[in-house]
């Protein structure tokens, strides 16, 4: 999906209506912006990152019990 943009006043970026909803992106959400090979990636970001983690363990995050089967999945991830 590619929609047109224009970069405004003190260069704000609006994202367009239709990839607004589509990536369900809310006013105040942090997103990562990089730079890769001339481009300019957005990236949302989770809004709850304990999500991500329950995601990861398959149950709700208790930290005394998955921070040791977090780290590992973090590991696994950057060495990938």
């Amino acid at each position: 999906m590619s929609e047109v943009a224009i970069i405004g006043r003190r260069y704000t970026l609006v994202i367009p209506k239709s990839i607004r909803r589509k990536l369900d992106l809310k006013e105040g959400q942090k997103v990562l912006i990089r730079l890769e090979k001339g481009r300019i990636l957005i990236e949302p970001l989770p809004s709850n990152p304990l999500s991500v983690l329950e995601e990861v363990v398959g149950e709700p995050y208790e930290e005394r019990k998955d921070e040791a089967k977090a780290e590992r999945w973090l590991r696994n991830r950057a060495n990938s």
